[in-house]
């Protein structure tokens, strides 16, 4: 006989592989909920970004390869050489603590990794050390691996300081003045005062603030300031802290108070015009072009020809030369009026123009020669 294959056939034949699968299912579904918890866990822990060390001790001017992955695309990091900190509790002291000027900055490729050599130095505090590698620009990150100098002092870490809170008790304020030479550019420099309490049972020890300024829209920049000074619980200081902006500096600031990761006050700064740098600029445009204009000229008349002098000259000689002897009359010698001997001088001095000068009067017409002589008293 043939079997026939039908609907029902199917049916009854997936019956049993349905039935196993719904059994199956219910075990299935917390192994697969905790596959699906786990992966953004995952994911999030290889995006974390680490730092590597090529050794992980060495004395005063040697050098190590400092290696890193999972940090932002093309992104500035800087790498320094810290003491009194540890990967746990990160640098204790702020970048007061590092090397500073053995530091170096690094980019990193579009997949987050980078690898640059850092010099050994001493930093200012003493061991445990690390290398410290943080972000200069946008989101912040950083991280640190322990590092060991040879030779460099140990010392224990200070008590933590976390169970104590700082508070701004009062209202912030600017102190100090704008000298002369921040009327002509030079960085416009303050000192943010303000009160602070600690609010926490414990005392907080060289507490590590951040000063942010920012300008019209752009987000402030952060830089540390370390304060040297106990606060005990319950007790309040006055904090005094040094605030500078870029030379040129003009305009609307606002300026921030950071503690951890409160921002505890903020302070608007107007900071006035440098007009010295402007009325320089403007002396500038006018004496420059008058300097050159001068040295124009004065090159001008020191290479120009001097033909025209000289052609007067030589005709002067000539027409000297030319110039006919004083004619010698055999009748009795005749008065000539002063306009008569102008004539004859501008006659002979001017001998070769084209133009003859023609006097007013002739010798024979003057009027001296027609007019009547004065008679003298008795005389017929």
């Amino acid at each position: 006989m043939t079997r026939r294959t039908g609907p029902e056939t199917l049916r009854r034949a997936a019956s049993p592989a349905r039935l196993l699968t719904l059994a199956v299912l219910p075990a299935l579904l917390p192994a697969l909920f905790l596959s699906v918890l786990a992966v953004p866990g995952a994911r999030a822990a290889e995006s974390a970004p680490t730092v590597s060390l090529s050794t992980k001790e060495a004395g005063k001017g040697g050098e190590i390869t400092v290696s890193g992955k999972g940090w932002r695309g093309e992104a500035l990091l800087m790498l320094l050489l810290c003491g009194q900190a540890t990967p746990e509790r990160g640098v204790i002291g702020g970048t007061n603590s590092c090397a500073n000027g053995a530091g170096r900055a690094v980019t990193t490729d579009e997949k987050g990794a980078f690898s640059k050599r850092l010099p050994v130095a001493e930093p200012p505090e003493p061991c445990p050390c690390v290398v410290h590698v943080a972000t200069v620009t946008g989101e912040q990150a950083s991280a640190d691996a322990a590092f060991t100098v040879a030779g460099h002092p140990t010392a224990e870490l200070p008590r933590r300081t976390g169970s104590g809170k700082l508070a701004v008790l009062a209202a912030t304020r600017l102190e100090g003045d704008s000298s002369l030479l921040t009327w002509f550019g030079a960085p416009p420099a303050r000192r943010l005062v303000f009160t602070v309490g600690n609010l926490g049972p414990a005392p907080v020890e060289d507490p590590v603030f951040e000063i942010g300024t920012a300008h019209g829209v752009y987000a402030p920049q952060w830089e540390e300031r370390q304060w040297r000074g106990t606060v005990a619980p319950g007790a309040r200081a006055r904090i005094a802290l040094p605030v500078e902006l870029s030379a040129g500096a003009h305009g609307d600031y606002q300026i921030s108070l950071r503690y951890g990761k409160k921002v505890l006050a903020e302070q608007p700064w107007g900071v006035g015009r440098p007009w010295g740098v402007t009325l320089f600029w403007v002396l500038l445009c006018l004496v420059v072009p008058a300097a050159v204009f001068r040295i124009g000229m004065a090159v001008v008349d020191r290479i120009r020809p001097r033909t025209g002098g000289a052609h007067r000259t030589a005709n002067a000689h000539r027409t000297a030369g030319a110039r006919p002897g004083p004619a010698v009359s055999k009748g009795p010698p005749r008065r000539t009026t002063p306009v008569a001997r102008t004539a004859r001088c501008a006659a002979a001095g001017d001998a070769d123009a084209t133009t003859a000068v023609l006097p007013w009067f002739t010798p024979d017409s003057a009027p001296s020669e027609n007019r009547p002589r004065p008679t003298t008293k008795g005389q017929a």
